[in-house]
């Protein structure tokens, strides 16, 4: 059992690194491109009243939203989910992740059925609505 964990932990890690790294070969600049992009580039100049404008605050409609990998938080979910780093990674309060760890995820429970809600969600591509979730039961 040992190593099977151990696999699959590697495995999680193996999949986090590959899906956080970008490859330089491909990335394309087309130097004329952007010469003509500054040459046609026309500077603004600053007013006063921007300057002195108070700031704003943005709108609900404004947050942009954590945009996690569903992927990420299902195999953290099924590695290390009864310690509740999947809820850290979903950007949870921290006293819901203290209540992880001092229960092991709800004796197994509710962390087996983060598992599941995560899976559905990965598959389905939108776990929007776990991110900056304050309960304890994320579902």
């Amino acid at each position: 059992m040992k190593k099977f964990l151990s696999i699959v932990s590697v495995l999680a890690v193996m999949v986090i690194a590959g899906t956080s790294s970008a490859k330089a070969e491909s990335y394309v600049i087309n130097d004329e491109a952007v010469e003509a992009v500054f040459a046609a580039a026309v500077a603004a100049p600053i007013s006063v009243d921007y300057i002195n404008a108070a700031p704003t605050v943005p709108t609900e409609q404004a947050k942009v939203t954590g945009g996690k990998n569903p992927w990420v938080a299902f195999a953290l979910a099924f590695v290390v989910g009864y310690l509740g780093v999947h809820r850290f990674y979903l950007g949870t309060a921290v006293l819901t992740g203290v209540g992880y760890i001092l229960t092991c995820g709800g004796f197994g429970i509710v962390a087996f059925v983060d598992w599941i809600v995560l899976l559905v969600g990965a598959i389905e591509k939108d776990i929007d609505k776990y991110e900056d979730n304050t309960k304890f039961f994320m579902w």
